[in-house]
């Protein structure tokens, strides 16, 4: 079995998948024909994003530890080694098949729900489904192997532990692909849990929430989240707050003075936001300060905020002019 400071809390059996039984998907595009079209035609751009999104969730190889030599008593940790054959794999086909060879070890791999996810899922509807089937696996292993009061007993320690770290992840993608698909208010829910149970927040959950507020026009969360989090060295942090600083009086010397910071600390990022630069078509899975991998996965998460904020880019369009 995986190793872990809280390992051996409960010797329950585990619960399978199938028997956790998450909520029924987008119930109104089920019952009606028409948005169902809509959610299976309309989000194919965003479906692009989000498989690259659970692609880079995945290559977190986690070094677990089984009891005995090969594993083979623990049907979860020969599918998690499966699945660290799957990170390798160099076709989707490999992939595919590894994750499904990892399921019928152990319907509990979440790992193996959120690849199927990105590698098979057409439709948003069968990626909520596989994705909502990974966060119950997670939680059942969790509940597992830490123990039934595991979620209030260890928060605040999440990622830590190392079991812990399927359910993140499968969480952070089911977050991402309710938010994409216009369950925005369910998204927020799932990323500011997900701050409670880690509120080092190694995946960075903070970085995608705050636009994610400013966008929801949640101004006085947006303002608590970048207070709790102040790292201006970030663009994701320094545009954040100086979009909240235009959002909340407009073009004001003190938003202003944020700005500046922000660009000086990335240039890069207005060109993406006004336009001037096209996104790539493959996000980057890593970043340094000040980069254009910064820029793009900024500008990723936080264009829409500033689309929508009246006089906002023709403010940022000024200010880069203005800046030398």
């Amino acid at each position: 079995m995986p190793v872990s400071k809280n390992r051996g809390k409960s010797g329950k059996k585990a619960a399978t998948v199938n028997s956790l039984k998450p909520r029924d998907p987008m119930l109104d595009a089920i019952s009606n024909p028409a948005l169902a079209r809509e959610a299976s035609m309309a989000g194919m751009a965003a479906m692009q994003k989000l498989m690259g999104n659970l692609q880079r969730g995945l290559a977190i190889n986690d070094p677990w530890d089984d009891d005995d030599d090969d594993g083979s008593a623990d049907p979860l940790f020969a599918a998690q080694e499966l699945m660290s054959e799957a990170r390798e794999a160099g076709t989707r086909r490999e992939r595919v098949a590894l994750a499904r060879q990892a399921l019928e070890k152990s319907e509990l791999c979440a790992d193996a729900w959120v690849l199927l996810a990105g590698e098979t899922a057409g439709t948003a509807i069968e990626m909520r489904e596989l994705l909502e089937k990974a966060v119950a696996a997670g939680e059942a292993t969790i509940r597992q192997t830490l123990g039934e009061d595991a979620f209030e007993e260890d928060e605040g320690d999440f990622w830590g532990i190392l079991e812990t770290r399927p359910y993140m992840r499968a969480r952070a993608a089911l977050a991402d692909c309710l938010w994409e698909f216009g369950e925005r208010e369910e998204a927020v829910a799932h990323w500011r849990d997900m701050l409670r149970l880690c509120p080092d927040d190694n995946l960075g959950i903070r970085h995608i929430l705050a636009p994610k507020l400013l966008e929801l026009n949640q101004l006085g969360a947006a303002r608590d989240l970048l207070e709790e989090y102040e790292e201006p060295d970030f663009a994701k942090w320094g545009y954040s707050y100086a979009l909240l600083q235009f959002k909340q009086g407009g073009a004001t010397s003190g938003a202003a003075k944020a700005l500046k910071a922000a660009i000086k600390n990335n240039p890069r990022v207005p060109a993406y936001l006004l336009s001037a630069k096209h996104l790539p078509k493959s996000m980057p899975s890593h970043y340094g300060l000040g980069s254009k991998e910064e820029a793009v996965l900024y500008a990723v998460n936080a264009a829409e905020a500033w689309k929508i904020t009246k006089g906002a880019l023709v403010w940022l369009d000024d200010m880069v002019k203005n800046t030398v």
